[in-house]
C-alpha cells in the first residue's frame, strides 16, 4: 500500500493540529477570532495568525491595460465583473444559465471563467445567438485575467464570485458590491461568514439540486447594484465599515510582525 494511502485528510490535519506547538492560521482577529479561539482552546495550543497576506498586484501593464481600455468605455461602477477561481468547473448547461443571467441583468459585464465540462473553449459553450445580443456591452473570457487590477478599475462596480479565500478578501478591499455564488469546500463557509455574520454581499438563492438560474443571479445582481434598493444599501454600508478597517496602511504589516513575533518566541521557549 502506498505510504499514507490509508490516512485520510481529516485525520491528517487532526494529527497535525494535536501534535504541534502552535495553531497557524491565515485569517485576522477581526473577522475569525472567536472561531481561531475556539480551536485553540480545543487543542490547549496557542494561535498564531497571519492576517490575509494578500498579494502585491500584478505589474503586467500589457494585461492591466488590455482590459482597461474596455472596461473605461463604460460608467464608473457599472460594470459587473465574474471570476470563480482555478478550481470551479461548470456543467454546460448551468455556465449558459450564468452568462444569460449577467445578460438579464442588463449591466455591462466582464465575466472570466473555465470552459465548462465537455467543450474545449469558451465560444463554443455560449448560448446560440450570445455574443451578437450582448456585443459592445459584455465579454466573457476563459484566460486568465489580473482580478485585482479590475476590481479596482473604477468602472466595476460589483464582483461576481466564487467565495474562495482570495477572492473574499480580494472583494471585501475592493469598492465592488459583492454578489457569491460558492460552489465546494471552504467557499461555502466564507459565504457563511460574508452574507451571514459580516453581511457585506449577497448569496445568489439557488434552486433544486442546487441549480442557480439566470433570473435569480439577475436579482442579486440589480439588488446590490440599485442605489435605492434597501437590503442593498444596508449591504454597502456594512462593506465600507469593513473595507475602512482593512485598508488602514499597517493593518497587514501588523499581524506579519506579530506573527514573527510569535514564531521567534515559540522556538525560544
Amino acid at each position: 500500500m502506498p505510504y499514507g494511502e490509508a490516512t485520510t485528510f481529516w485525520e491528517r490535519i487532526s494529527l497535525g493540529m494535536k501534535g504541534c506547538d502552535a495553531l497557524a492560521m491565515r485569517t485576522c482577529e477581526e473577522i475569525e477570532g472567536k472561531l481561531c479561539g475556539y480551536l485553540g482552546e480545543q487543542y490547549d495550543k496557542p494561535v498564531f495568525l497571519t492576517g490575509p497576506v494578500l498579494p502585491e498586484p500584478s505589474e503586467n501593464r500589457l494585461e492591466v491595460d488590455r482590459w482597461a481600455k474596455w472596461l473605461g468605455k463604460f460608467e464608473p461602477g457599472s460594470v459587473v465583473f465574474c471570476a470563480f477561481g482555478s478550481q470551479v468547473f461548470l456543467e454546460r448547461d448551468q455556465f449558459q444559465e450564468l452568462v444569460l443571467g449577467f445578460e438579464l441583468s442588463g449591466h455591462p459585464f466582464l465575466v472570466a471563467l473555465k470552459p465548462p465540462a465537455g467543450a474545449s473553449t469558451i465560444e463554443e459553450a455560449l448560448p446560440e445567438g450570445f455574443e451578437e445580443r450582448v456585443k459592445g456591452r459584455g465579454i466573457v473570457t476563459g484566460e486568465w485575467v489580473e482580478q485585482v487590477a479590475i476590481l479596482n478599475h473604477p468602472s466595476v462596480g460589483c464582483f461576481v464570485n466564487h467565495c474562495g479565500f482570495g477572492s473574499m478578501w480580494e472583494s471585501l478591499t475592493s469598492l465592488c458590491q459583492i454578489v457569491m455564488v460558492p460552489h465546494l469546500a471552504d467557499q461555502v463557509l466564507n459565504t457563511r461568514l460574508m452574507a451571514g455574520e459580516l453581511r457585506v454581499g449577497l448569496e445568489v438563492e439557488r434552486g433544486e439540486k442546487g441549480w442557480v438560474s439566470k433570473e435569480k443571479l439577475s436579482e442579486a445582481i440589480q439588488c446590490v447594484m440599485d442605489s435605492g434598493n434597501e437590503l442593498g444599501c444596508s449591504l454597502r454600508e456594512n462593506h465600507e465599515k469593513w473595507r475602512s478597517v482593512f485598508s488602514d496602511p499597517g493593518f497587514m504589516s501588523r499581524y506579519i510582525d506579530k506573527f514573527v513575533q510569535n514564531v521567534n518566541e515559540l522556538v525560544k521557549s
